[in-house]
This record gives C-alpha cells, structure tokens and sequence, in this order.
C-alpha cells in the first residue's frame, strides 16, 4: 500500500474509491473495505482509501474533547493489511471544509482520483456544512462518469459497530467488548520513559509509557492483560493505567510488567495489546499490600492467556 500523506498528486490509473475517518478501521469498516479491494481486483481499477487528518470534528469544534481509537501511524497499519493500493490522507483545514459538494466532487475525486467507482456507508454527507448526501453522489456520478455503490444500514448494522460504541466500551475498561467490535485488539503505542523504580522495590519491576498523541484514546484506570512483541518475541504482562495512589500519586501513568522479561527498554518505542481488564486501580495499605495483588492479578492474567495461546 502506497501512502499518500497530500492529495495533490495524480494517480497512474482509475480508481475504487471509499472515504471517511475509519477510526478504529473496525468489523465495519473492514466490510467496507473488502468491498473495495473486490471490486478494485475485478475492474482492474485501484482501491483507494480517502482518509482525513486531523479529525474533522478536532477542526470543526475547537473545544471537542474527542479522542481517537487509533493514531494515525496505527490507522496507516491497519489500513496496509486490507489490501489497499493507495491510502491518501487529505490534511483536515477549515478552508477544505468550505468546499461545495462539487467542487469537492470534481476537483478531489475526479480530477485527482480518477474516481470511476465510489462505495460508501449509507450515511455518508459531505461538502460545506455536509449538506450532500448519497443522492447528490449519484447525481454527481451521472455527471463525472463514475458508479455509486451505496452499504446500507442493514448491512453494516449486522456487524452491530460503530466508532462511539467502540470509544465508549474503552471509556468504561471494557476492552474485550471494543476488541470484540475492532475484530482485533485494542492497542496503545509509545515509547518507554524512566519512572520512580518503585516496582523493583517489590519485585514487580514496571515500564513507564509515554503516549506522544494527546488525541489517542486511554483506557479507563485499573489493571490490564496485555500483550507486545519485542524482537519478533511475544511477550504478556500487565498494565496499570492510573496515579499509583498507594505511593500518593497524582498525575496519570501508564505502566507495564512483562513476565518473564528483564532486557533494559528505555527509549524504546512498544506497541501494546489488551486482552483483558483485571480490576480497578485501588489504594493499598502498604507496599506490602500491592505486592501481595499483584501477585493475584499475575496468576489471574495467566489464566487469561493460557485461554488464548
């Protein structure tokens, strides 16, 4: 897959083409996607992905609070294993915003896409204030020459997903339910930092990890399940999303124990999998005490992956 990180380029041939955020390049959008790539391979057209970043609502409204599912490097490997020709991702401004629905039509999807197939979701709207739906699409493709293919309701709707009910599940330390809506496992990518080395203090050393998106979406506070791969190695362990009350924190961390692993990892950058959410992070009476729990939530999280290996 060819990433294309500005639309102002030309493609070599005609394309399939689908848009949108694809935040989480979920079961529904995977379906989306695997339309495409079927339909690129008997047109022998190009399958193209019309992505946007930032998030238009990020734009739009300047106090949205809206975290994202994936990072934008996340989305672009999500995205290469679809089968994609071309991803492009057009930058988000207000001035694109104000485009008519023609001339985003024309000077976008016809001029640079070479748009000949479009298939979208059934609640598509685009154009300044996104007031052209999937009507004036196909109204536009008489004009332009390029076909609509429209995924109604009913068939997204039987994979019973959506980005919000994905974001929601992650709000509320349900992962298994997002992992089930993303057809994968939930994953938070970053680079390890040094921390306090209290965790050696009790035999349960951690890795602290920093998130260089402010818009990626953290879990809720507790303790996880966790997966990585680390040299083509695959490592499980645990997680802890929080302020380390036991110790009178304050400010949130995100820290990692991997079983069975002692390398030195700072500067590191980890991707990380969830699995499974363990409990809520709690204040202890002493070190003592959270040695103790963690312990329980180590054979915990092994009974965990022992179902999953």
């Amino acid at each position: 897959m060819k990433i294309q990180k500005s639309i102002d380029y030309n493609l070599l041939k005609e394309s399939v083409v689908t848009i949108g955020t694809f935040d989480g390049v979920h079961l529904g959008h995977q379906k989306i996607l695997k339309r495409v790539v079927k339909i690129a391979k008997k047109k022998n057209l190009q399958a193209v992905v019309l992505t946007f970043f930032p998030h238009p609502r990020m734009v739009l409204q300047k106090d949205t609070d809206i975290k994202l599912i994936n990072s934008i490097d996340e989305r672009y490997n999500l995205l290469k294993e679809k089968g994609v020709d071309h991803l492009v991702v057009k930058e988000f401004t207000q001035e694109f915003s104000r485009l008519t629905a023609k001339e985003y039509v024309r000077n976008i999807l016809v001029d640079k896409l070479k748009t000949k197939h479009i298939i979208i979701g059934y609640d598509h709207h685009f154009g300044r204030n996104r007031t052209a739906n999937i009507n004036d699409l196909r109204a536009f493709g008489k004009i332009y020459d390029f076909k609509v293919t429209e995924i109604s309701a009913k068939e997204i709707e039987t994979v019973a997903v959506s980005s919000t009910k994905i974001r929601a599940a992650l709000d509320n330390g349900d992962v298994a339910l997002a992992n089930s809506f993303l057809g994968y496992n939930f994953m938070l990518t970053g680079t390890v930092i040094k921390g306090k080395g209290l965790g050696h203090t009790i035999d349960f050393p951690t890795a602290n990890l920093k998130i260089e998106e402010g818009y990626k979406l953290i879990p809720k506070t507790g303790s996880y399940v966790i997966k990585t791969t680390y040299n083509k190695q695959v490592l499980y362990g645990m997680m802890n999303i929080g302020v380390n009350p036991t110790v009178n924190g304050k400010t949130q961390s995100i820290e990692m124990h991997l079983f069975n692993f002692s390398n030195s990892i700072y500067n590191e950058k980890f991707t990380i999998e969830f699995i499974e959410r363990l409990r809520d992070e709690k204040k202890f009476k002493s070190l003592n005490d959270l040695k103790e729990q963690l312990k329980k939530d180590k054979k915990n999280s092994l009974a965990i992956i022992d179902t999953i290996k």
